[in-house]
Parts: C-alpha cells; sequence; structure tokens
C-alpha cells in the first residue's frame, strides 16, 4: 500500500470568539439600517426627502461595508477619505442626472 505521509496535515482550529461576536455586531448594524430604510419606505410619503434619505443611508451602509470587510478602518485615513470622497460625488451625480432628466419635456 502507498504511504500517506507526504500528504498535507489538516489542523482543524477552535473558532475565534471575537471575530464571530464582530460578524454579528457588522451584521447587526447593517440590520438595523436596513430596517430604518424598510420603515421608512412605508411610512413616509414619495418625494424628494424620503430619496434623500435613502441615498444618504446606502451611503452610510456603502461606507460601513467598506471600513469593515475591506479592513479601510484599519488603514490610513487619506486612503479611506480618497474612496469615500469619489463615491459621495458619484452618487450625488446620479440623483442630480436623475432630477434633471425628470424636468425634461417629453416630445410627442
Amino acid at each position: 500500500m502507498a504511504s500517506h505521509s507526504n500528504e498535507p496535515q489538516v489542523t482543524v482550529l477552535p473558532p475565534d470568539k471575537a471575530k464571530i461576536k464582530k460578524l454579528w455586531t457588522v451584521a447587526g448594524i447593517l440590520g438595523a439600517v436596513t430596517a430604518v430604510e424598510f420603515l421608512i419606505a412605508f411610512v413616509l410619503p414619495h418625494g424628494p426627502l424620503k430619496t434623500a434619505i435613502f441615498v444618504a443611508l446606502t451611503i452610510v451602509k456603502a461606507a460601513y461595508i467598506v471600513l469593515e470587510f475591506m479592513h479601510l478602518k484599519y488603514e490610513v485615513k487619506v486612503l479611506f477619505w480618497s474612496i469615500l470622497i469619489p463615491m459621495i460625488f458619484v452618487v450625488w451625480m446620479l440623483v442630480a442626472f436623475v432630477y434633471e432628466g425628470m424636468k425634461l419635456p417629453v416630445l410627442p
């Protein structure tokens, strides 16, 4: 029979409680912000205020995801702002284009 001495050994490590707690905390925060968005969707009437709140909460969630899962929270602040500021301008540009596009007259 063949010898299995050259095969790598698999070592099972015990779960890291701190990392698991951090993941549940992140999931809880994102779930809470999503619950607020869900509540706003059914409570506020349609309009610019509702759209602005959704855009702001989306930016908050995106920034939090980037901070936590891309580990940007632990990097230099200049790197964080170099990613966040262009993202804010892109979202602002999209909102401006949609707003201006809604003002255009419809041609027959």
